[in-house]
Formats: C-alpha cells, structure tokens, sequence
C-alpha cells in the first residue's frame, strides 16, 4: 500500500515505518498519525513480522505535532473531535514490540510518540523535549505522565515548564532511552535488536511486553501477581516446551510460536 506521509518496508520479520515529512521535519498531523495507524495494523496482522521498528530522518524523528493544523482549533474543536485520543494512541496499543530508533529532534508530539513505543535506541545527535509551554499549551499525548514516569519528576517538571532539551547522553542516563550509538549505526544497530526479538517466540514477547507495562499501570502486588499468573500460563505453550528441550538438547530453539 501506498503512503503520503511514511515510508514503510520489511526487512525479513521486522516491519519498519520512516516518518517522511521532510518539509516540515516530521510534524505529525492527523494524516501522517492516521498513515502510522493503518502500517501497524498491517504489521500486527501479517504473522511473519515478529518486530516493528518506528524511526524518521537524521535532521528529525519528529519536531512535534503540526501548528499549522493545530493553530485554528478552538477548544470545541478538539473536545468534539476527541482530538490525538482518537489515533494517536495507536502505537501504545500495538501488541507487537516496537523499538523507536530516534536521530536528530523528537520534541513535543515527536518525543511523545518515541515514549510510546516499547523501547528508544537514539542516535547521539538525538535531542528530545516537551516545549508545548512556549505555545501556550501543554503537552497532550502522554508527555507529563510517560516522561514522568521514565525521568521523574524534577527532570521531567523542568522540560514540561521551561522547555528544556534533553541530549541523547542526558537522556539516557536518565532512563529515557535504552542506549546511544552513533548516528551512521543506528539502524543496523536498531535492526540488530529487532531481529533478535524476531527469533524468539512471538506470543512470549507479547506476554513480555503486558507484564512491563503493567507495572506502570498497578501496585507492585497486583504487578507481580499479574506477571506471576502469566508466567504459569506459558508453561501450556509448544514454545515453551521446544525452548527448554532445546536448551537442555544445546541446540537453536525452533518456535513455531504457538
């Protein structure tokens, strides 16, 4: 299929969407989300995708959501229309791991979106920010509870009220993203990750994936008891059986992810 605002390709099990916007360094508006939107709806169907890798150009993964679209919208506009809680949250929904792989501006909208993925590799000119005060707004789509939770609260309160950038090496370590590499490797080293998860077994990493996000989302009680229920329910999979003979056997677990 056909996209305006993105690119998307697959290199063996890892399905990868290019923001490409580059007029407007990768402003996300409602038909680039919505491009997003239906590429990873296909992604999640097609069962040979085992990863999904998110990225833009080295200038900009995203320098935020777009103004011109935003500027004419009264408050009932964008209550009426339920404005970014329609689509926007599409990536957070993703059942599949997505792995944002982040080079030059992820500011706003842009940093938003990396934060929903499951995981950021950035590049180390990557600079990532929520300068929506400077607007006279907020951020909308996540950016005071995910970056909260992923920086705390001093780091992410001075970004939210001053606009303050964060570096590729301040970011990580702060929590924000996995890891740095340099800008030339970042998707060889992305891909790397991805077709890791690839080889393993497909309904695990989901299950992987639940049990990590829950732990934002109750007590560490419920959280354990959660991941503990479904640990117990893996051993009724065929992968689970080939992974440990395989390993007792030393040899390459073969999934049949079922």
């Amino acid at each position: 299929m056909a996209y305006d605002n993105i690119l998307v390709e697959t290199k063996g099990g890892v399905g990868i969407i290019t923001l490409d916007r580059p007029e407007a360094l990768n402003a996300l508006n409602s038909a680039l989300i919505a491009d997003v939107g239906q590429a990873l709806d296909g992604f999640e169907a097609d069962e040979n995708i085992g990863c999904i890798i998110l990225t833009g150009s080295a200038k900009a993964f995203a320098a935020g959501a777009d103004i011109t679209e935003m500027a004419p919208k009264s408050y009932m506009d964008v209550y009426r229309e339920d404005f970014i809680t329609a689509n926007w949250e599409r990536v957070s929904q993703c059942r599949k791991p997505i792995i944002a792989a982040v080079a030059g501006f992820a500011l706003g909208g842009g940093c938003e979106m990396a934060m929903m993925c499951d995981f950021i590799i950035a590049a180390d000119n990557a600079k990532f920010g929520q300068p929506e005060i400077n607007l006279g707004i907020i951020p909308g789509a996540g950016g005071t509870q995910r970056l909260t939770r992923f920086v705390g609260k001093s780091k992410a309160m001075e970004m939210v009220l001053t606009g303050h950038m964060m570096t590729a090496e301040d970011a990580e370590r702060a929590g924000l993203v996995s890891r740095v590499v340099a800008l030339d490797d970042l998707m060889e080293e992305t891909l790397a990750a991805a077709e890791k998860i690839c080889k393993l077994s497909q309904p695990m990493v989901m299950i992987a994936k639940e049990c990590v996000n829950r732990a934002y989302e109750t007590t560490l009680a419920e959280g354990v008891r959660f991941e503990r229920r479904m640990f117990h329910s893996t051993f009724s999979t065929e992968d689970k059986a080939e992974g440990m003979a395989a390993f007792l056997e030393k040899r390459t677990a073969q999934f049949k992810h079922r």
